[in-house]
């Protein structure tokens, strides 16, 4: 674990068998909604004890972190699902988000993240250049927040009702996944 911040679930369900993929719930379970990552990753986690899919090494964790850091946790990864808090400006909480990572701007060119770390797509970047193994595809399971500065661990009720749906979502991704990595082989 790189990141005193982070609580760690990592569970290898799989064993070493390929490809290996990485389900991430991000943000802050004491922030209300901001910890919606992590409980739709717990539920994933649970869900996926019923419904493994064959031939795929699968962990799931949780950090409160981003950057570089992140960057660090993708290494060794063929694909990474994100789960993280989105905030529009005229989203309805509990709205889900199908995405890639390439979907989502570069915050980091405006200089809008930290002066000690830099936005997920640029330590993508600067991991790839340094030879780093990262993951071909980052996908994203955005769920539209209402809270996420109060301190609570409860979620509000819109939020916390997308957990199924958003745990569904996951899982379409991972079979997505799956199917494209198979695909090549039956060529």
């Amino acid at each position: 674990m790189s990141s005193g911040n982070s609580a760690e679930l990592e569970v290898n369900l799989m064993g070493n068998q390929q490809p290996r993929i990485l389900v991430v719930g991000l943000g802050n379970p004491i922030l209300g909604d901001d910890g919606i990552g992590w409980r739709v990753a717990e539920a994933f986690e649970q869900a996926l004890l019923n419904e493994r899919p064959s031939n795929t090494e699968i962990n799931v964790a949780c950090y409160a972190l981003g950057g570089l850091s992140l960057m660090e946790h993708l290494i060794g990864y063929d694909r990474a699902i994100l789960i993280d808090v989105v905030q529009t400006s005229s989203g309805i909480p509990g709205t889900l988000y199908d995405l890639r990572l390439d979907d989502l701007p570069d915050l980091s060119s405006g200089h809008l993240t930290a002066v000690h770390d830099t936005s997920l797509q640029t330590a993508l970047k600067l991991g790839q250049e340094m030879g780093a193994s990262l993951p071909s595809e980052i996908s994203i399971v955005g769920i539209e927040a209402a809270k996420v500065y109060d301190f609570s661990e409860a979620l509000s009720p819109e939020v916390e009702a997308s957990i199924p749906e958003a745990v569904a979502l996951v899982f379409r991704q991972l079979d997505e996944f799956i199917r494209e990595s198979i695909e090549p082989l039956a060529e």
